[in-house]
């Protein structure tokens, strides 16, 4: 499993583990070098004690006795001086011994083919060397908690700009044209480097949304004329009484398709404006007003496919919303409902702030839900019609407005859209 940490944590973590391995190293180091010097200073005192034993008495006649701690034996020697048999196979030179659960130095000669050898308690050196472990590994654990600290000081004060960036691009709308550059604010190091990569990257940003914004009203406004001509022609045809029914219902339909393609202009020539003052002024209409209207709207194209149109008023809120944004949002999701349901129902429910789309279509399947509401995203592919441009718009709108939108499945087959409208009006 991975574990994801920080860049101050990391910090911290390299500065402890560069601490550690150099205390670690060093506290060894003294006690490696604390044992070999000790051992040869027991040595050499071992080997002058044992020359001294054997140049002030004979072997003959033996009574000088060793210091207090030490043991003296040799071969052929009576009484207490007799060599035990666990020290006859010891090799000249020195040693380290265990007996009876003590630990001794050893220091054996031979002479003229006899064996001597000179034993001394090791316990006070055992009990240097614990001390003296015990004061490197205090020692040790000291360092790293030190260096923890310091690494978590060092931490701050290196991911203090870093911090203050961070939150000045999180708390400030840095795409607005009349947001400050960043990079002034810090020194010409490495995150003055980044800071400037983030004015040039948001530089482009306004760019690139200005561009849309302003090709989105352009179209927006140079569309409303041609729709205009043709929602004007299409009356005067149908004034002319020499229509016949089939033509008639040809004309209406051209009419109906101007009637939403001049809502989807306005619809995206408002998402063009997001200034708030432009918001403020757009006409409002409540959620009721907006149902009965595209309810008799789109009676007759979903009727005539042979469904069934079910419409619930509920009791909704007389709170009053942006007239083009839910016109569109409702509007996109029942023609999305007519376009996947050949057969069944389509059912409109009003509640208090919000309203449901349900529908008894073909349904989504699981691993498109999460992209439905991406640009170009299609339920069904097989389907002609349709650019899967709507349910896009919609999460746009709904963003915009501060609405939500969620998706879910009916049983046995259909898809159930629920619209939140409560965090609005602005």
């Amino acid at each position: 499993m991975e574990f994801k940490q920080s860049l101050a944590q990391r910090i911290i973590i390299a500065f402890a583990l560069m601490s550690a391995l150099v205390a670690g190293s060093f506290a060894l180091g003294i006690v490696a070098t604390v044992h070999v010097v000790e051992e040869k200073l027991i040595s050499a005192g071992l080997g002058g004690d044992l020359n001294r034993l054997l140049l002030m008495d004979s072997v003959s006649d033996w009574s000088h006795r060793p210091e207090p701690d030490q043991l003296f034996y040799f071969s052929n020697g009576r009484g207490d001086f007799e060599l035990p048999k666990d020290l006859r196979h010891l090799d000249p030179g020195f040693h380290e011994v265990f007996r009876n659960d003590l630990s001794y130095h050893a220091m054996v000669e031979i002479v003229d083919g006899r064996r001597y050898v000179l034993l001394q308690d090791q316990s006070d050196f055992e009990e240097r060397e614990r001390v003296l472990f015990a004061v490197a590994l205090v020692g040790f654990v000291l360092a790293l908690a030190l260096a923890v600290f310091l690494g978590w000081i060092l931490a701050r004060k290196v991911m203090a700009p870093v911090v203050r960036l961070a939150r000045q691009v999180r708390h400030r709308d840095q795409l607005l044209g009349l947001a400050p550059p960043l990079a002034p604010d810090y020194a010409a190091d490495e995150v003055g480097e980044l800071a400037v990569a983030f004015d040039a990257t948001l530089g482009r940003l306004r760019q690139a949304l200005t561009r849309e914004r302003l090709f989105t009203s352009d179209v927006s406004h140079e569309l409303r004329t041609p729709l205009m001509v043709l929602a004007s022609s299409c009356e005067l045809l149908l004034e002319n009484p020499a229509l016949d029914q089939r033509a008639r219902a040809q004309v209406e339909r051209i009419a109906r398709a101007c009637e939403e393609m001049r809502d989807l202009v306005q619809t995206f020539l408002m998402l063009a404006r997001t200034q708030r003052e432009d918001a403020g002024m757009a006409p409002k209409v409540s959620l009721d007003a907006v149902a009965e209207q595209l309810i008799s709207l789109w009676r007759e194209p979903i009727e005539s496919k042979g469904l069934t149109l079910l419409f619930e008023p509920g009791q909704p809120s007389t709170t009053c919303y942006n007239a083009t944004f839910l016109h569109a949002v409702m509007g996109n999701l029942l023609r999305n409902a007519l376009h996947y349901t050949d057969q069944g129902f389509i059912r409109l429910t009003l509640e208090a702030e919000g309203f449901v789309v349900e529908d008894s279509g073909v349904g989504i399947p699981e691993e498109k839900r999460e992209a439905m509401f991406q640009p170009f995203v299609r339920g069904n592919e097989q389907r002609g019609e349709g650019l899967g441009l709507g349910l896009s718009l919609v999460q746009r709108i709904c963003e915009n407005q501060g609405w939500s939108v969620s998706l879910s499945n009916m049983e046995p087959n259909g898809c159930r859209f629920r619209v939140d409208l409560k965090i609005a009006p602005r």
